[in-house]
């Protein structure tokens, strides 16, 4: 099934997919270890600077290599495309989905850009994401006047045919520094403007009653990033804690076990598993 097809079930369903980053072997394991012992879809998530880091071709092919050897229902997603170039690229390598993302230009910016990407994405018959309002970045601070408003919202749709929009309801990327608050009667309303399936990035630190309650209110694909680095890093510098071994073999495993546990839990929260 298509990615477009899918998060059209599931708006319908009223449920949610996790979008899932990963950064290199291990923490594409601990995706794919969790999802396929839970048999839940998954999408699977490459930012630019994941792809930089190991190489375009080697990242999509350990994805598809995944994807064979655990027998999941999952796709490849570029998270966060800032250039069409990009996207090109990336839906010539083999990707199943991508997002553009000119939220931080103009609206009518984001309009043009989005349009061409998703003109240029229907030969690969792969879906595509934008995303409109403003979700705070690493480093930057969260702005309510920048929500998404309905009203663009229906506009954007309708001149892109975008088949996925990621909205600013409160959310941000990265650690929240203080307690998260998601604007739901603002996400009910947008989603009752349109037909689009939406997109909640930033659930890092998201309490699971606030994230159930999004995916009650339209939320149909649910991204993690900071908390899967997170769960790998601080289970491996503990692992590493007085210890000379030197074999990445022998420690990194306790790491990507983190990442493991991290994802079931996130997995059987979003899919109402008790």
């Amino acid at each position: 099934m298509r990615l477009q097809d899918k998060l059209l079930q599931l708006k319908a369903e009223k449920r949610a997919v996790l979008a899932a980053n990963f950064y290199n072997y291990e923490t594409l394991s601990g995706v794919m270890q969790a999802a396929s012992a839970l048999h839940l879809p998954v999408i699977l998530q490459l930012s630019e600077s994941s792809v930089r880091y190991m190489g375009l071709a080697v990242a999509v092919a350990m994805g598809k290599a995944a994807i064979q050897e655990y027998g999941v229902e999952s796709w490849l997603h570029l998270d966060h495309g800032s250039t069409v170039e990009m996207v090109k690229r990336c839906l010539d390598a083999g990707f199943d989905s991508v997002m553009i993302d000119a939220s931080e230009k103009t609206i009518g910016e984001n309009i043009g850009i989005t349009r061409q990407v998703v003109e240029m994405a229907a030969p690969y018959q792969a879906n595509v994401e934008a995303e409109l309002g403003f979700v705070a970045k690493l480093g930057q601070q969260n702005m309510k006047k920048a929500f998404t408003r309905p009203d663009d919202a229906a506009m954007f749709v309708e001149r892109t045919g975008v088949n996925a929009l990621a909205v600013a309801i409160g959310s941000a990327h990265g650690f929240y520094k203080q307690a998260p608050k998601l604007e739901i009667e603002l996400l009910s309303e947008i989603s009752h403007r349109i037909p689009t399936p939406l997109v909640l990035h930033g659930s890092s630190g998201i309490p699971d009653e606030m994230l159930l309650e999004a995916i009650h209110h339209g939320i149909c694909k649910v991204n993690l990033a900071t908390e899967i680095k997170n769960a790998f890093m601080l289970a491996l510098k503990e692992r590493l804690r007085d210890n000379e071994e030197i074999d990445l073999r022998i420690v990194f495993p306790d790491a990507t076990k983190a990442v493991v546990e991290l994802l079931q839990k996130k997995l059987k929260t979003i899919n109402k598993i008790l």
